[in-house]
């Protein structure tokens, strides 16, 4: 499968954006995907993810403000994205899995998008 990642952009601290993951290739429905981010100097962090079968995970930083959600039928993932801060500028890539539960570990995922930059002004 290969993702594309789209939707990234520049927007004020407190407003919203949605990142789009287009899957193409193989059908979405049995794969786990997660979202993923790297600000400049820093590591790759997990955002969220979300099962093959909708349940969802959120790292404690985005809880509340992030949600990930899919429309199989447009082979798509989305991120909304709410309540932005400065501090969740990043290039934010989405990943795919086949087998299992991916969470926030970068090494279970097998198939990455190529990232879309989020900036957040202050």
């Amino acid at each position: 499968v290969q993702l594309q990642a789209s939707g990234g952009g520049l927007v004020q601290s407190g407003g919203s954006l949605r990142l789009s993951c287009a899957a193409f290739g193989d059908s979405l429905d049995y794969y786990a995907i997660g979202w993923f981010r790297q600000a400049p100097g820093k590591e790759r962090e997990g955002v969220g993810c979300i099962s093959s079968s909708d349940g969802t995970y959120y790292t404690d930083s985005v809880k509340g403000r992030f949600t990930i959600s899919r429309d199989n039928a447009k082979n798509t993932v989305y991120l909304q994205m709410n309540s932005l801060k400065p501090e969740d500028t990043a290039v934010y890539y989405c990943a795919a899995t086949k087998t299992g539960w991916g969470r926030d570990v970068p090494s279970r995922y097998a198939y990455w998008g190529q990232g879309t930059l989020v900036t957040v002004s202050s």
